[in-house]
C-alpha cells in the first residue's frame, strides 16, 4: 500500500526566500559598506537564496504538478501562436458536421517558415471568463474537433509543412452526443492517420494531457512537455475514484501514476523537459514561448536532416518501445 506523503507547507520558506530577495536587494544598493564586507554578505544571502529554492523545489508534489497545469491563466494554443508565429490563418470545420472550438487549427509562418499548428483551446485569446471557457467546451473535443485536426494535418502532408500540436486537455468530451457522432473512432483515425503522416510532427505538452483527448493530436516525431505539465491516461481524481471509490484520493493516485514532466521523461513517453519561468508558465507568458521556440526550432531542425522512410520508422518504433510488460 503506497503512503500519503504529507502534505507540506511552504509557506514558510517562500516567506524567508522573499526576505532574503529582499536583503538581496538592499544591500547591493548600499554604498556605505566596504566593498569586500559586502561582497561577503552578498555571497553569503545567494548561498541561502539558491538553498531554499532547492528546498522549495524539491518539495513539489505530483498533485501541485497537477494544480499547476490546470493553472486558469496558463498559456493556450492561441497564446503560443500570437507569441510565436506569423501570418496566422486559422481553418474551421471538418466538412462532416461542423466546427469544434475546442480545437484550434491553421496555416502560419514559425521563424519564417510555413507550418501548420493544431492545438487544444480552453479559453479565449483575450477573455478567460467562465462563458468563454465554456464556449471552448473547457477545451474537451467532440468528434468533428478532431476530424478537423486531421483534415488541416493531411493538408500539412499535401503541402509539404511541419505539423507543431499543442496539449492542453482535460481529456476528449465524454457526452453523449460526441459517442453519437463517433468519438472512439475520430480518436483512434487520428491515431493511425498522425503514424504515418510523411511531414515531421512536434508535439508540445502544455498543461494537461488527458487520455486519449490528449493523445488523439499527440502522434509525432519529438514529444517535449512543459515542467509543470502533466500528460496521463486518466485524472487523478478518476483514478481515485475507480480504484479506491474516492475522488478526495486523487493525491495518492497522482503519486503513483507517473504523470509528471521528469517521470515522463524517465519512462521515455517524451523527449525533453521544457523549463518554465520561476513560478510557473501562467507567470510569463512571453518567456515561456521563446523557451518553447527554441525547443521547436531545434526539433524541425534535427527532423528536416532526416528522409522521410528514416522519419516514418523512427515514429514507429518510438511509439512501440512505450510500456513495459512482465511474463508471468
Amino acid at each position: 500500500m503506497i503512503e500519503i506523503k504529507p502534505e507540506v507547507d511552504r509557506n514558510q520558506l517562500e516567506a524567508e526566500l522573499q526576505k532574503l530577495e529582499q536583503q538581496l536587494l538592499e544591500l547591493s544598493t548600499k554604498h556605505n559598506i566596504p566593498i569586500s564586507e559586502l561582497d561577503k554578505r552578498l555571497q553569503e544571502l545567494r548561498r541561502r537564496v539558491e538553498q531554499l529554492q532547492e528546498q522549495i523545489k524539491s518539495q513539489v508534489t505530483p498533485m501541485d504538478r497537477v494544480r499547476n497545469a490546470r493553472h486558469p491563466d496558463r498559456p493556450y494554443t492561441l497564446d503560443y501562436i500570437k507569441l510565436l508565429c506569423e501570418d496566422f490563418q486559422e481553418l474551421a470545420g471538418d466538412r462532416r458536421y461542423g466546427n469544434d472550438p475546442a480545437i484550434v487549427c491553421g496555416m502560419a509562418k514559425f521563424r519564417k517558415r510555413p507550418v501548420i499548428i493544431v492545438g487544444h483551446q480552453k479559453a479565449n485569446l483575450n477573455s478567460r471568463k467562465t462563458e468563454d471557457r465554456k464556449m471552448r467546451n473547457f477545451g474537451m473535443p467532440k468528434p468533428e474537433g478532431y476530424r478537423k485536426a486531421l483534415r488541416v494535418m493531411k493538408l500539412a502532408e499535401k503541402f509539404n509543412r511541419a505539423i507543431i500540436t499543442f496539449i492542453d486537455t482535460p481529456g476528449a468530451y465524454p457526452g453523449i452526443d460526441a459517442e453519437e457522432r463517433g468519438q472512439a473512432e475520430a480518436i483512434a483515425r487520428n491515431l493511425i492517420e498522425m503514424a504515418r503522416i510523411s511531414v515531421p510532427i512536434v508535439v508540445i505538452v502544455t498543461g494537461e494531457g488527458g487520455s486519449g483527448g490528449a493523445l488523439a493530436i499527440g502522434v509525432g516525431d519529438v514529444i517535449y512537455i512543459l515542467e509543470n505539465a502533466i500528460y496521463s491516461v486518466i485524472s487523478p481524481e478518476g483514478c481515485a475514484a475507480i480504484l479506491w471509490k474516492d475522488a478526495a484520493k486523487a493525491e495518492l493516485a497522482a503519486q503513483s501514476m507517473k504523470l509528471t514532466a521528469s517521470e515522463l521523461k524517465e519512462l521515455g513517453i517524451v523527449d525533453d523537459i521544457i523549463p518554465e519561468p520561476k513560478g510557473g508558465a501562467h507567470l510569463d507568458h512571453k518567456q515561456t514561448a521563446e523557451t518553447v521556440a527554441e525547443y521547436i526550432d531545434k526539433a524541425l531542425k534535427f527532423l528536416d536532416s532526416l528522409s522521410v522512410q528514416e522519419r516514418l520508422l523512427r515514429r514507429y518504433e518510438k511509439f512501440r518501445k512505450i510500456g513495459s510488460f512482465e511474463l508471468l
